[in-house]
């Protein structure tokens, strides 16, 4: 395994800038109740990730080689891929775009 280089530190942008900054100046303190966070957190990511319900979906021949050619640049399943494409859409963070 290689060490990584200097570079691979820096920020990517001045959002994140700003936060190695905010970090390396102290400027973050723990939460009093860390505990209870934790616990908040496993709950919600059990609950995203449980999978309770099977679907059938047909795609064309196009489509099915296009999603499983992107979860492979993505490392992940295709199954995976498309169930995150339907998370995305219904909390409303991608759209539809009309032609």
């Amino acid at each position: 395994m290689r060490k990584p280089t200097e570079k691979a530190f820096m920020p990517l942008d001045e959002y994140e800038k700003d936060l190695m900054d905010s970090i390396e100046n102290d400027e973050w303190v723990s939460a009093a109740n860390q505990e209870e966070l934790k616990k908040q957190a496993v709950t919600a990511a059990r609950n995203t990730l449980k999978k309770n319900r099977r679907i059938n979906l047909r795609l064309t021949e196009k489509d099915y080689r296009l999603i499983q050619i992107k979860a492979a640049e993505e490392g992940i399943p295709y199954q995976t891929l498309i169930s995150s494409l339907v998370h995305k859409y219904l909390a409303g963070s991608t759209v539809v775009r009309r032609a």
